[in-house]
């Protein structure tokens, strides 16, 4: 049985002037450099420069080949375009070749296993596959981005010592806010969404994530929802997008129900509070200021400050869904405040829901 051969690129590492081909048809009209100046109208340095590939072949220049030469400008054209294309191919190569050690730092293959970036044995065109998941157009552009000293992630430990997999999680949740239509933003309608979205958490997620993503899209935010990945350990991130869009990203790190409600609640205070200028990390550090007031803001909408002295004292399953029923939250965030109040981290857990992620299936 025959196999269908494999076919292979060529591409070679030096770009061939159209000049060259110029020289070469001069010499088969018999015509000299001087000759071909008085034909063309143009200097006698002009048409060494095209030579050497130092002067393109313009559209004029072209013109005037084909009337001299009897060779369409068309054709010369193409050879300039081609020339062009393939010099900045030679450099892009060389540039991309000196990055390649950047390349050891990003998580290519958890991001060709989720499937956002396609395998490429060669590593000069994974390090291109990888600057086109960020966006960028070279690891330059990437660092003037992730490494901005400006930025606020610049202060979790993790984007520190791991900039690679944290700066991924981030642009996966970039890449899916992006594909979510958003009303540009009003701080009123998310304030109100909030609150709106509070009442969700007594339903399951099948049904509270596309509710909570319809109200913050209304307001102008972009819920995005990506698993965690490895050597990352955030719980959520906030960051605006442009001047009219924010996005929340979270994951189901720890699993619970408690943990992802109240990480919400912390991103949503970022951005009704604080400045549009910065990325927010929820990675639990307590050192900055503006991640305290976020863990405030989440902790008293969730449950007012004045009803955890009757949490402190719960004692029975019972006393968790009554106080839960009269201010209408999940029983699994009332047990999340007691054991963060008593330190008591196993007493009623079973009435807290564990998430999970689903495949998503292709109807």
């Amino acid at each position: 049985m025959l196999k269908a051969k494999k076919k292979y690129r060529f591409d070679p590492d030096y770009a061939i002037p159209p000049g060259e081909t110029l020289k070469e048809v001069i010499e088969s009209l018999d015509m000299t450099q001087k000759e071909l100046s008085i034909r063309t109208g143009l200097t006698v340095q002009s048409l060494n420069r095209i030579s050497k590939g130092e002067q393109p072949i313009t559209y004029e220049t072209a013109n005037r080949l084909e009337l001299t030469t009897g060779i369409s400008a068309r054709m010369w054209n193409n050879l300039e375009s081609q020339y062009r294309e393939q010099l900045a191919r030679i450099r892009e190569r060389e540039q991309l070749e000196s990055d390649l050690n950047w390349l050891k730092t990003i998580p290519t293959k958890e991001l060709i296993e989720r499937g956002v970036m396609t395998h490429k044995k060669e590593k000069i065109l994974l390090l291109r596959e990888t600057l086109k998941f960020y966006g960028v157009s070279s690891v330059s552009a990437w660092k003037d981005i992730w490494e901005e000293p400006k930025v606020a992630a610049r202060r979790s430990h993790c984007f520190e010592t791991c900039p690679g997999p944290a700066s991924a999680w981030l642009r996966l949740g970039e890449i899916e806010a992006h594909q979510i239509d958003c009303k540009p933003f009003d701080k009123n309608k998310f304030s109100k969404a909030v609150n709106a979205i509070r009442q969700l958490t007594v339903k399951a997620p099948d049904e509270f994530i596309p509710e909570m993503r319809i109200l913050c899209s209304k307001a102008g935010v972009a819920l995005s929802l990506i698993p965690e990945m490895k050597k990352v350990p955030w719980n959520g991130a906030t960051r605006w997008l442009s001047a009219s869009k924010a996005m929340i990203l979270l994951n189901l790190r720890g699993k619970m129900e408690d943990q992802f409600w109240f990480s919400f609640f912390h991103e949503a205070g970022h951005i009704l509070y604080d400045s549009k200028k910065d990325v927010y990390i929820n990675d639990g550090s307590l050192d900055d200021p503006r991640e305290l007031n976020a863990n405030k803001f989440a902790a008293e909408t969730l449950i007012p400050h004045e009803r955890e002295q009757d949490i402190i004292h719960l004692r029975s399953h019972a006393g968790v869904k009554r106080i839960a029923h009269v201010i209408t939250i999940s029983p699994g965030i009332v047990v999340g405040r007691f054991q963060h109040l008593t330190r008591k981290w196993n007493q009623f857990n079973n009435l807290k829901s564990k998430f999970k992620w689903v495949e998503k299936v292709n109807s």
